[in-house]
C-alpha cells in the first residue's frame, strides 16, 4: 500500500483516506474460526417427542462423537418436546473433550453471546481520542447486536464513531469538542 501511495504522490495525487488517521474496526475479525454443527436432540427421541432415558442413553453412548472435532456445536430440540436438564448435561459431557465450542441454542443465538464476550473484552482505551469506522459490508453474518454493541463499547473513549467504509461514511457519534 505505501509503494501504491508514494506513487500517487508522484503524480500529484494524495490518499486523504490513508493520511486522515481513521481507524478502521471490521467486527468480521471476531467472527467464530470454527465451523458449526447442529446437534439436534429430536433425533435421539422416541418419534421424535419423548425422552426414554435407557434408549437415549444407548444412542448417545454409541454415537460417534468425532464428527463434532473441532466444531461449534449448537445443541436443539426442533420438537416442542420436553427435554429434562439432566440431558443437555449427559450430551454436555460428550462433547466437552471433542467440541470447539457448545452452545444450547440457535446459531444466531451463539453468535450473539460470542460477540457480546468478544468486544466486552476489547481493550477499548487503545481507541482513546481516535476517529473509528465500523466496517459494514461482509461476507460473514455479522449479527446487528455486535453493531450496536461495538457503539457502546468505544463511545466512552472515541473521538467519532462511523459506519461503513473510510471513503464513504455514515457518521454515528461525534465527541463535542472542549473549548477552553
Amino acid at each position: 500500500m505505501d509503494e501504491v501511495n508514494k506513487e500517487m504522490e508522484n503524480i500529484g495525487l494524495i490518499n486523504r483516506v490513508a493520511e486522515s488517521g481513521i481507524i478502521t474496526l471490521n467486527l468480521e475479525d471476531f467472527f467464530p474460526k470454527h465451523d458449526f454443527a447442529v446437534f439436534d436432540i429430536k433425533d435421539y427421541l422416541f418419534h421424535g417427542l419423548i425422552l426414554k432415558e435407557k434408549d437415549f442413553r444407548e444412542a448417545l453412548k454409541n454415537l460417534d462423537w468425532s464428527v463434532y472435532n473441532s466444531k461449534i456445536v449448537l445443541v436443539i430440540c426442533s420438537t416442542d418436546a420436553i427435554i429434562p436438564l439432566w440431558a443437555y448435561m449427559l450430551i454436555e459431557s460428550y462433547l466437552v473433550s471433542t467440541a470447539a465450542d457448545t452452545y444450547q441454542g440457535t446459531e444466531e443465538e451463539y453468535l450473539r453471546m460470542h460477540y457480546r464476550n468478544a468486544l466486552k473484552n476489547i481493550n477499548a482505551a487503545q481507541y482513546q481520542d481516535q476517529r473509528i469506522v465500523i466496517k459494514g459490508c461482509g461476507h460473514k453474518p455479522v449479527p446487528s447486536y455486535a453493531y450496536a454493541f461495538i457503539t457502546s463499547v468505544l463511545k466512552p473513549f472515541a473521538q467519532s464513531i462511523m459506519f461503513g467504509e473510510p471513503c464513504s461514511t455514515v457518521p454515528i457519534f461525534k465527541r463535542p469538542r472542549v473549548v477552553q
